[in-house]
């Protein structure tokens, strides 16, 4: 979990799952072949402006993804809460059905 990733986030990710609470830079995912990741896209740029590699990955908007995987993303800042006292993890989790609107989830799409 990170509160903030800068350019080049994920690159090269094989395995795993990021969650970052935070703005992302441009070009998220690039070389990511494995794994997932949420992105707090608080200002709705994360996907109109390609911030991500869109070749390797597939964006999808919180309220498109199978509730399964929408419990995990809380299960996880639940914890990270916990663990961490994270001040913005806690706030997310006070007001979850607003705060957790903004999140995308990318997955990679399958490489040739």
């Amino acid at each position: 979990m990170i509160e903030s990733a800068g350019d080049h986030g994920c690159e090269y990710m094989t395995g795993g799952v990021v969650v970052v609470l935070g703005r992302a830079g441009m070009n998220f995912g690039a070389g990511m072949t494995g794994g997932l990741a949420w992105v707090y896209d608080d200002d709705g740029s994360f996907i109109p402006n390609l911030r991500y590699h869109s070749e390797f990955l597939e964006a999808t908007p919180y309220a498109a993804v199978e509730p399964d995987a929408q419990n995990a993303l809380k299960a996880l800042i639940e914890v990270h809460a916990r663990r961490s006292a994270s001040s913005l993890a806690k706030r997310m989790l006070a007001n979850w059905e607003t705060q957790v609107q903004p999140f995308v989830r990318l997955t990679p799409r399958p490489q040739a």
